[in-house]
């Protein structure tokens, strides 16, 4: 297992997941939860069907053990057809995008289906693909920060 240097020399475990079905897939949005992303660091590369993204995901694991922390990370997908954004303009390429969840949704024809990148403030992206197989891994650097995310409850309707 690779691992990651941290401040005065203690050292973080790299993650690295690869998601081949849903089960997977739930894992890895877990670790993505508020991972801050910009649009300028998104794209789509026809050619390869691949949809690649790199953004600063907040360390769970690390909250667990009492610190806040942040770590550069890289996810992509293969086998990617289509690709469909709502409320996200390649025109504003350093606008930030806070990521909420990652979810598969079946197609007719399996293993196909859509995988749903969820966005706050409504903004999504689609990617319509062959089957699910994606790939997170953490590219460094890590770094404390000063905020826990959280989500207003307020506003949810049960």
């Amino acid at each position: 297992m690779a691992v990651t240097p941290l401040d005065k020399g203690l050292l973080a475990p790299a993650l690295r997941l690869h998601a081949l079905d849903s089960e997977d897939l739930a894992l890895l949005s877990a670790h993505l939860q508020d991972a801050l992303v910009r649009v300028g660091d998104m794209t789509y590369l026809p050619a390869k069907r691949r949809f690649a993204l790199v953004g600063s995901r907040f360390d769970w694991a690390a909250e667990l053990e009492g610190r806040l922390e942040r770590c550069r990370a890289g996810l992509h997908f293969e086998g990617v057809q289509r690709v469909r954004c709502n409320r996200v303009s390649r025109e504003q390429p350093d606008l930030i995008l806070d990521l909420l969840a990652v979810t598969f949704e079946p197609g007719p024809e399996a293993p196909g289906g859509t995988i749903r990148l969820t966005f706050a403030g409504g903004a999504a992206i689609c990617l319509d693909v062959e089957c699910v197989e994606a790939q997170l891994t953490d590219i460094g650097p890590r770094w404390k920060t000063a905020a826990r995310p959280s989500h207003d409850t307020q506003s949810v309707v049960p």
